[in-house]
């Protein structure tokens, strides 16, 4: 049997002979999270800058330590350009910096991370990456990553960290920003939404959530555009269709616990999919309400326990070892960890934006105007994949379970028809279907579904 030890646990093996003894924890983020809280920050900003800052670059000077080539991989947002700031202005020569871009702009972040670069006076490497050339990584995918996991953004960040192994060993990221310091929209936007919804009548929230859902994306992205010479703020508001139909979904819950799986859930409904599924425990709910922690507060702890260490860590990690890169993430010292608790909102959600104290210590090396903008996220064209070059080979890994096994046939098929008519949003819940078939496929049939061979774009 194998199984997995729990993040910050320790296992003592004394005698191979006997059952395991359990593992004991050596750190945890709600130990973080509550001794922080019991402990807040009485400073004012500058004070509160400055200790982050020094934290901060200390974390980053001790992981530039190694015998190897280093270097690091630069987006151009908030967190992995104040990790190459710190590291550029702790080195004697140009840091060495990697990013991809992609032909499609919408999913482009290439020149933002090379006017960084360029401000910063790094070594960059920038690599153009076709669709093609990310299509080919997906037939490696159950085989790199060795149980289900379907980030869409493991094909990027493989993508990176093989442009970055032609030079260097070690590679620094800037993953953990977001949940320690407050950066994700869910957490601003999501938390002011569930508040407010929670104060309708249930009636009022079922007839708003059939409104939403009965029109299609597609019709949705077509009033944005139609919008935008009017409205500019709303017609430049990206995946409208999508989001709306997020909305819509999130409206048909009752609880807080139950609004915010919405949020985060490709597949709303567990038990239908998943024979003998139902809700999830509490690794993807909020945490109980706790009078210390507002409803952010515990997005954000619920984020740290379930949704960085099960998917962006172990994505990051699978997809640079697969390439032998080690990737280090100096944002989530544990001192740093610590301290974030320790700092009231203020500190990390300013003006409606979050990620403030982050922000800070960035513009000390890079002008503003070149980091503040609408967060893109690092992705793919997913629904367009699938639509397109990925349809056949998806469509056999989809359709290939004639009888229920982990996952209801009937359920998968009647997804995947109203896909291709172009009637769902759900392009990210498909996909995780597409990968948890393919490594079913890969690791436990033995009759495997053949290889995806790609049309062309």
């Amino acid at each position: 049997h194998a199984f997995k030890l729990l993040p910050g646990h320790i296992l003592t093996i004394a005698d191979p002979g006997v059952p395991l003894p359990a593992s004991i924890p050596f750190w945890s983020a709600e130990t973080a999270a509550n001794e922080g809280l019991a402990a807040q920050f009485r400073g004012g900003d500058e004070e509160a800058v400055a200790e982050l800052e020094t934290l901060l670059t200390d974390a980053v000077r001790l992981r530039m330590q190694a015998d190897v080539p280093l270097g690091a991989l630069l987006s151009g947002g908030i967190d992995s350009s104040t990790v190459v700031a710190l590291m550029q202005a702790s080195a004697d020569r140009p840091v060495k910096t990697f990013t991809i871009g992609f032909d499609q702009h919408e999913f482009d972040e290439a020149a933002h991370a090379r006017a960084v670069a360029q401000h910063l006076g790094t070594d960059h490497t920038e690599l153009h990456v076709t669709g093609a050339d990310a299509l080919a990584v997906i037939p490696r995918l159950a085989e790199m990553f060795d149980e289900p996991l379907a980030d869409p953004s493991q094909i990027p960040t493989y993508l990176v960290s093989q442009l970055a192994r032609r030079e260097v060993t070690v590679a620094l990221t800037g993953d953990g920003g977001d949940e320690l310091f407050g950066g994700y929209n869910r957490y601003i936007q999501g938390e002011r939404l569930i508040a407010g919804v929670q104060r309708w009548p249930g009636t009022l929230r079922r007839i708003s959530a059939s409104g939403l859902t009965s029109v299609s994306p597609r019709t949705w992205d077509r009033m944005r555009d139609t919008l935008r010479p009017v409205f500019p703020a709303a017609g430049h508001t990206r995946l409208l269709g999508e989001k709306m139909h997020k909305l819509g979904d999130l409206l048909r819950e009752e609880s807080t616990q139950g609004m915010y799986r919405s949020l985060l859930s490709a597949w709303q409904d567990p038990g239908e999919l998943v024979v003998g599924g139902g809700e999830l425990g509490n690794s993807l709910n909020v945490p109980p309400r706790d009078a210390r922690l507002a409803l952010m507060e515990r997005m954000m702890l619920a984020d740290q326990t379930s949704y960085l260490p099960d998917d962006l860590l172990a994505k990051v990690d699978r997809a640079s070892m697969a390439v032998s890169l080690e990737a280090r993430v100096p944002i989530l010292d544990h001192r740093v960890v610590e301290f974030s608790w320790r700092l009231p909102r203020k500190f990390k959600v300013r003006d409606g934006r979050g990620k403030w104290i982050l922000r800070e210590i960035l513009y000390k090396h890079v002008p503003r105007t070149m980091v503040d903008r609408q967060k893109m996220g690092f992705s793919v064209p997913l629904a367009e994949w699938l639509a397109g070059p990925l349809r056949n080979w998806a469509g056999d890994l989809l359709l290939s379970g004639e009888t229920d096994g982990a996952l209801r046939s009937t359920v998968v098929r009647r997804e995947w028809d109203r896909f291709l008519a172009g009637n769902a949003t759900n392009s990210a819940g498909i996909w995780a279907v597409v990968m948890f078939r393919a490594w079913e496929n890969r690791w436990l049939t033995a009759d495997r579904v053949r290889e995806p061979v790609l049309a062309p774009f």
